[in-house]
C-alpha cells in the first residue's frame, strides 16, 4: 500500500525525472503481490466462511428447537434452557465473527477492480524515434493551435504561442483557466486533443519520453519527496552524479546548511512526502535536484505560493540559481515573480485572452490590469 500511494502521489516528480521505468516496475510488483495475496485469501477462506455461517445457523435452530421441546415435556426448567442457549451462542460466536471476514473480501474485491482499471488505462504512445537537437532551428517551445480536453471537458481551446531560447514566459489568469495544463502539456503528462506542442522544432509526440524529459526540469507548487535519504532525493535529478556534485547543487539551492544540521546530514532519511521537513526546506531540496539535472527548460508552477515570507527570499535566490541561462515558463500569482517576463500570457477559460509585457498589459487596462489591481489591494501580490 505504501509503495502504491508513494508512486501515485509522486507521479509528476517520477515522470519529470525520467524514473518511470524503475518506479513503474516497483509499482507493478506491488500490484501483482497484492493481487496474489487477495486471490489466495479469497480462495482459501471464502468456502470456510460460508460453511461456518451455514453451520452456525443450523446449529442455533437445532439447539433452540430441541431445547424448547425438552423444556416443554418437563425434562428441565426454562432457566436451564436459557443458560444452554447462552452457552451455544458463546460457542458459535467466534465462528460468526469469522464469517464477518466476508465483508472484507467484498472490499478487497472492489479494490482489485480499481487496480485492474488502472492497469487497463491506455499508456501514452512512446514509440517515437525522433530526437530533440541540442540547438533547435526554431523557437525553444511552440504551441500550434493546441486544443486539450480531460475526457469530455475541454480545457484549452486553440492555444498558439512561441518562446525563444533563454527567454521567460509567464502564465497568469483566474484559477482553473488552464495555466497548469499548458505547463503539463509541455512535459507531455497528457497528449493534446488537436494541434501540436513542439520543443526545439520537434513534435514531442514523435520523440521518446525519456529524451523529452531530459530537456525539462519542473518545480511544483506541491513538493513531493520520497521516503529516502536527502542525498537520494536530490540525486534523482541525475542518478550518475557524484557526491560532490550533489552537495554543490544543495549549496546553490540554499539547502546545504539546513541539511548539514539534520541528524545524519545528507544521509538522513526523511519521512514519506517530506513530512519531517518544513515547506521551505522541501522546496529547496526540489530545486537542488533540478539544479543537478541542469535541463535547458525550467517550468515553475507557483513554486513560492505556499512558502512563508521568511523563506520566500531564500527560495527566490535558489530559483535564480536554477534559472541562470535557461528558458523559463513560470506560473505565478505574485507580481514580483512575473513583472520582468519577456512575455506574459493571460489564460482565461482555456484561451489566451491577452499577451504582452507587464507595462503594455497594465496600459491596456484589461484582464491583467484588473488581476494586478485586485491582488495588490488584497496584498496577494507583493512587490
Amino acid at each position: 500500500t505504501r509503495a502504491v500511494l508513494e508512486f501515485v502521489e509522486g507521479i509528476a516528480v517520477i515522470k519529470s525525472f525520467n524514473l518511470l521505468g524503475d518506479k513503474s516496475k516497483e509499482l507493478t510488483d506491488n500490484f501483482d503481490e497484492s493481487c496474489r495475496k487477495a486471490l489466495e485469501f479469497e480462495r482459501n477462506y471464502t468456502p470456510w466462511a460460508l460453511a461456518t455461517q451455514l453451520l452456525y445457523g443450523i446449529g442455533v435452530v437445532i439447539v433452540l428447537a430441541v431445547g424448547i421441546y425438552v423444556a416443554s415435556i418437563g425434562m428441565f426448567e426454562y432457566v436451564m434452557l436459557l443458560g444452554l442457549i447462552l452457552f451455544i451462542f458463546e460457542l458459535f460466536g467466534p465462528l460468526k465473527a469469522f464469517y464477518g471476514n466476508l465483508a472484507r473480501l467484498t472490499v478487497m474485491d472492489s479494490c482489485m477492480d480499481r487496480i485492474e482499471a488502472v492497469e487497463k488505462e491506455v499508456e501514452l504512445d512512446d514509440s517515437g524515434r525522433d530526437f530533440i537537437p541540442a540547438e533547435g532551428a526554431g523557437p525553444e517551445i511552440e504551441f500550434r493551435d493546441v486544443t486539450f480536453a480531460y475526457r469530455d471537458k475541454e480545457v484549452l481551446k486553440h492555444i498558439s504561442f512561441t518562446l525563444d531560447k533563454d527567454r521567460m514566459l509567464a502564465l497568469v489568469g483566474p484559477s482553473g483557466g488552464g495555466k497548469t495544463t499548458v505547463a503539463n502539456l509541455i512535459a507531455r503528462f497528457w497528449d493534446v486533443k488537436s494541434g501540436a506542442v513542439l520543443v526545439k522544432g520537434k513534435d514531442i509526440r514523435l520523440v521518446p519520453l525519456s529524451d523529452l524529459m531530459r530537456q525539462i526540469s519542473m518545480v511544483f507548487q506541491r513538493v513531493y519527496l520520497f521516503k529516502d535519504t536527502v542525498y537520494n532525493n536530490i540525486a534523482m535529478g541525475r542518478t550518475d552524479a557524484t557526491r560532490r556534485e550533489v552537495e554543490e547543487a544543495a549549496k546553490r539551492a540554499r539547502a546545504y546548511d539546513f541539511i548539514m544540521n539534520l541528524p545524519q546530514g545528507f544521509d538522513t532519511v526523511i519521512g514519506e512526502g517530506g513530512a519531517s521537513l518544513s515547506g521551505g526546506e522541501m522546496q529547496r531540496i526540489s530545486i537542488a535536484r533540478c539544479i543537478l539535472k541542469d535541463a535547458p527548460i525550467v517550468i515553475l508552477d507557483e513554486a513560492t505560493s505556499s512558502v512563508d515570507a521568511d523563506n520566500e527570499s531564500i527560495i527566490q535566490a535558489a530559483i535564480s540559481e536554477l534559472c541562470k541561462g535557461k528558458t523559463i515558463i513560470v506560473i505565478a500569482h505574485r507580481l514580483k515573480t512575473i513583472a520582468n517576463a519577456d512575455t506574459i500570457l493571460v489564460i482565461k477559460d482555456g484561451e489566451i485572452a491577452e499577451s504582452g509585457v507587464h507595462a503594455q498589459l497594465m496600459a491596456d487596462k484589461g484582464i491583467y490590469h484588473n488581476l494586478v489591481s485586485v491582488r495588490e489591494k488584497a496584498k496577494g501580490w507583493r512587490r
